[in-house]
């Protein structure tokens, strides 16, 4: 998992630019997209997971678990830390052990697990590990002419969703299905309301409302024998190089729905954040609260509210306000339009998203289809490091501007005795960003 320090500074393309290729999928290579999955006559897909952890584990049982009838086996598994390998083995061989065969040999821990794992000669790769690894591990997959699941958000900060950019136009050329994991693409409820608002059934939308409200995370303390990059990774959560903060890492699944239904990301943002309940050690350098207003192309507001603080109004949902009517969308609930006057209608959720995406995706790969959610995934991703920009900076940040930022987040090296660009204060605390002060441009 080498987080190295890669700009790509030549691909900064401008909002409109970014726009012309954002619906577009590749199918001059339509004819390579199955080339790996059945070589040599065999119709088992190989499959290798990177980054064991709770979401790691699930996704991997649900590709294994697809409804397209793949025929899916677990080959590779790769992780930071051995330990975290090792449960992942245990864990999805118990759930599906016709599917898994991961001996000694292809079972790799540390910063470069990664690579080794997509070098087992696999047809596919379940990216599954911190977002501040994504755009290499991408980069590495596609080079091998992998296809790709990554997990959202796809990178930390302007520099890395370039990079994701780059790479998601060669996965292109080559045919290779890409796909994100924004489950809420996938459920009926989302599908339906939001082609209902595309239809024009709330006339024009004047503006949006998107909420994560929690109680937080899980924490894990510094151990005594971690080195601070082994005390980081393990507590990837609560830094911004490798979760982009919670407005990118949870946040981005509404910021995502916004945006599918205005069609296209925001022009600018502005907003407002802090840390004030979550502080301490433990709890790294992320805000534990972001108010955000974001502002499309056609003059309409989305209010982006996320907070990670106990014993408060909790929510995971979406509303969009039109001129003829309203919806709203529970994020693991149903959805309930309103047209004026009439009686709401509501549409239950359906099947979890987070195994139609796969089977979407296997789908996709059995009949021979061009797939890929690169483009959007990478949209949302950067819509949400928008609005951290703006709520850590205090400033009004344009699209363009933003995607063009050359701050890179990542350390200069990949080792565990490598230094770290954030650090701990005297008292043990890290430092936030102050609004004011923080430079995001």
């Amino acid at each position: 998992m080498n987080a190295r320090n890669d700009n790509h500074g030549s691909c900064t393309p401008s909002r409109r630019e970014f726009l012309k290729t954002s619906s577009a999928v590749a199918v001059a290579g339509g004819l390579s997209l199955a080339r790996s999955a059945h070589a040599a006559g065999n119709d088992e897909i190989k499959l290798a997971l990177i980054g064991c952890g709770g979401r790691g584990k699930g996704a991997a049982v649900q590709a294994l678990n697809n409804a397209a009838g793949a025929n899916v086996k677990l080959v590779a598994l790769a992780d930071a830390f051995e330990d975290s390998v090792d449960q992942a083995h245990k864990l999805i061989s118990k759930r599906v052990p016709d599917k898994v065969d991961v001996p000694e040999e292809r079972r790799f821990a540390g910063l470069d697990a990664y690579q080794k794992a997509i070098d087992c000669g696999v047809d596919m790769v379940l990216m599954c590990s911190p977002p501040g690894f994504r755009p290499q591990q991408f980069e590495a997959a596609v080079k091998a002419g992998a296809h790709v699941f990554m997990e959202k958000p796809v990178a930390t900060d302007a520099p890395g969703v370039r990079r994701i950019m780059a790479a998601n136009e060669e996965a292109k050329k080559k045919g290779l299905l890409v796909a994100v994991g924004h489950h809420l693409r996938h459920e009926v409820k989302h599908r339906e309301v939001i082609q209902r608002i595309h239809d024009g059934a709330i006339g024009n939308v004047l503006f949006q409302r998107a909420y994560f409200n929690s109680s937080g995370v899980w924490v894990r303390p510094r151990r005594p024998d971690q080195t601070e990059m082994q005390h980081q990774v393990r507590n990837w959560y609560y830094f911004t190089w490798l979760s982009g903060d919670h407005i990118v890492e949870q946040h981005v699944h509404d910021l995502d729905v916004c945006n599918w239904v205005k069609q296209g990301p925001p022009v600018e943002a502005q907003g407002m954040g802090g840390r004030q309940v979550r502080i301490g050690p433990a709890y790294g350098e992320i805000f534990d609260h972001h108010a955000v207003e974001f502002t499309y192309a056609d003059g309409s507001k989305m209010f982006s509210y996320c907070r990670h603080i106990p014993n408060c109004w909790g929510s995971f949902s979406e509303h969009a306000h039109g001129t003829k009517g309203s919806v709203n969308i529970e994020g693991h609930g149903r959805a309930v339009l309103r047209i004026d006057d009439a009686e709401p209608m509501t549409i239950e959720r359906g099947p979890d998203g987070h195994q139609l995406e796969h089977d979407h995706l296997f789908a996709a790969l059995l009949e021979g289809r061009p797939y890929n959610e690169g483009d959007y995934g990478a949209t949302s991703t950067m819509t949400a490091i928008l609005g951290r920009m703006a709520s850590y900076s205090g400033q009004i940040i344009p699209w363009d501007d933003a995607l063009k930022s050359e701050i890179d987040l990542c350390p200069k090296q990949s080792a565990w005795d490598a230094e770290t660009l954030v650090k701990p204060g005297e008292d043990d605390l890290y430092a936030c960003a102050m609004p004011g002060k923080t430079k995001v441009l």
